[in-house]
């Protein structure tokens, strides 16, 4: 299932750990962007080109007021091996009870190689800084997602 969630929506708030078992809350950031993206597993092909790209663009990310959180079922200290072997410079939440990711009605029915399964369905929530969600990307470009989400940034402020 894709998320019903939509751009104009209040974006569903929590606190969970970040991966230095710090408690992380959405509304700890109003004020600030914040690109919510859930991807499916620590330092896996895909989930690993994600990351790096959204870290080798951090600098940009950072200067257009953007706060970057990533969220996937794994638990924290998963989530310090996948930092610090990538050196990540943003939160990582964990969320194995899935609270967060049914919150925003990311996990659904996947198809790999014509085997159907339940997973993490990579999306991303740009939300505003009063906690109102802008875009979603609901098939984010791994490799150039940061792009994606400047250009939506950008359109914004001209």
């Amino acid at each position: 299932m894709m998320t019903t969630l939509s751009e104009g929506q209040k974006a569903p708030d929590f606190t969970a750990k970040d991966q230095n078992g710090n408690p992380v809350s959405l509304k700890d950031f109003r004020g600030k962007k914040v690109v919510l993206y859930f991807y499916p597993e620590d330092d896996t092909p895909t989930c690993t080109i994600e990351a790096c790209n959204l870290r080798d663009n951090y600098s940009n990310l950072k200067e257009a007021g953007l706060v970057i959180i990533g969220v996937s079922p794994d638990d924290k200290d998963s989530h310090k091996k996948f930092e610090k072997k990538y050196e990540l410079p943003f939160i990582l939440l964990e969320d194995s009870s899935k609270k967060i990711i049914d919150k925003y009605e990311v996990w659904g029915e996947k198809n790999m190689y014509g085997k159907k399964y339940m997973g993490l369905i990579r999306t991303t929530f740009l939300i505003d800084e009063k906690g109102i969600i802008i875009k979603v990307f609901k098939k984010p470009k791994s490799k150039i997602h940061s792009e994606e989400i400047l250009k939506v940034v950008n359109g914004l402020t001209q």
